[in-house]
């Protein structure tokens, strides 16, 4: 099931143990102490990481269990660092397995078929990677929802459904089939941005003031680096921390690669209304801008409508005027209040 042949991986979700944000100097530490025991790790900012911990298993003689207590205590005492991990034979199912352990625990999901198709059958569709509400919908529509039942679909209504390629997909990860490695130094393709609440949060026009405070933070990021030449994103993650300690994510992958902040704006929205959270208590909100590439490599359909097109002007003046005067010279008037 595993996608890479033999793999075990694990799947760090970090947090103060104090219940506070998590530092940069904290989540760098526990990534220095993730190399110390495997050279496979990948950084999932800000505040999650991936590491291939098979040959670790082997080198230090015990289970995956074990290897995740042994980790966890290390982080807690060298950097005040409490770790939920997920442990299983491919990065999405251990990204699964670290949203449902307990906060601070540990839940091994092992890599034999009936254990991983028992572990996945009854969760929501929206729980696979890649299908978002519009996907959900359909699939319900269907009734298609949950994982066991698209697990068990015919392949030829998923692809009438889906569409070829999107339905396939879809099926293997309904099987627990994943053929992502895990990519030590992933990181650099990757900028994210948090907002901590003071109080846990109720109100989703804060929910939502947030993230537009967060996709001015990621776009103006995007527009200025490599040098000033600007890079895009293909991705866009976002990542819902609760008065319970437990985190939400979902992604999305962009029609096109993008540092336009209306679109980071909208795609954010989306993937807020995705959760359904109603009046969840958020303690934090982050957002994170993957596979990026160079702006002037990526190509960009062109746009008819002149609001879209005055936007991008803005943002070029907005990003000349915070060059100069700092980053917060100017801000949205919905910010600024």
């Amino acid at each position: 099931m595993s996608g890479a042949q033999g793999a075990v991986v694990a799947c760090l979700r970090m947090h103060p143990a104090d219940g506070g944000p998590l530092g940069a100097p904290e989540y760098a530490g526990v990534l220095t102490l993730l190399d110390g025991i495997t050279p496979a790790v990948q950084a999932l900012p800000p505040d999650a990481a991936l590491a291939d911990v098979r040959a670790a298993l082997r080198y230090f003689g015990c289970d995956a269990g074990r290897l995740a207590s042994l980790v966890r205590v290390r982080a807690l005492a060298l950097y005040g660092v409490d770790c939920t991990v997920g442990v299983a034979g491919n990065p999405m199912l251990a990204r699964a397995a670290a949203r449902e352990a307990g906060p601070g625990g540990t839940l091994v999901v092992p890599d034999e078929p009936v254990a991983v198709r028992e572990f996945l059958a009854r969760k929501p569709v929206t729980a696979l990677d890649g299908v978002g509400p519009k996907a959900a919908r359909t699939l319900c529509s269907y009734g298609l929802d949950s994982v066991g039942r698209v697990a068990a679909a015919p392949p030829a209504a998923l692809r009438r459904i889906l569409g070829a390629r999107f339905g396939r997909e879809v099926q293997e990860r309904a099987l627990g089939i994943d053929r992502t490695p895990v990519r030590p130094g992933a990181a650099a393709r990757a900028v994210a941005a948090e907002r901590a609440f003071d109080l846990d949060e109720l109100d989703p026009v804060r929910h939502r003031r947030a993230l537009l405070s967060l996709t001015e933070e990621l776009g103006a990021k995007l527009r200025t680096q490599g040098g000033g030449r600007g890079q895009v994103c293909r991705t866009l993650s976002l990542g819902v921390r609760c008065a319970d300690r437990t985190t939400l994510t979902r992604t999305r992958t962009l029609a096109e690669p993008t540092a336009h902040s209306v679109t980071l704006t909208d795609t954010a929205y989306a993937l807020y209304e995705g959760l359904g959270l109603q009046r969840a208590r958020v303690r934090a909100l982050s957002l994170r801008a993957e596979d990026l590439t160079p702006a002037e490599q990526a190509s960009r359909q062109l746009s008819f409508d002149p609001q879209d097109e005055k936007a991008r002007r803005l943002e070029a003046v907005t990003d000349r005027v915070r060059a100069r005067f700092g980053p917060h010279a100017i801000a949205r008037g919905t910010l600024a209040a």
